[in-house]
């Protein structure tokens, strides 16, 4: 599964985007996010404050509760705003 960051939360990850093979229990957004936060401290920085974050599967908006199973991209952003 491939998992995009934009904004702010690239630069704290470090990474536009990466590959990556969670577990099979990691079957949710916030599951990933945790399983994520947990490999590194730039991620755990990242992802601390889940009010500041919102996400995409496959291109479409979700919530943390949304499943992964199947995907093949998830988005992880701030709130998107306009002007």
């Amino acid at each position: 599964m491939r998992v995009l960051y934009f904004a702010w939360v690239r630069e704290q990850v470090g990474l536009g985007e990466e590959d990556v093979t969670p577990p099979p229990e990691v079957a949710t957004v916030a599951a990933l996010v945790d399983w994520l936060a947990s490999r590194d401290d730039a991620h755990a920085g990242a992802f601390a404050d889940r009010g500041r974050l919102r996400t995409a599967v496959d291109g479409v908006f979700t919530r943390f509760d949304a499943s992964i199973v199947g995907a093949r991209e998830v988005a992880i952003f701030p709130p998107v705003t306009g002007g």
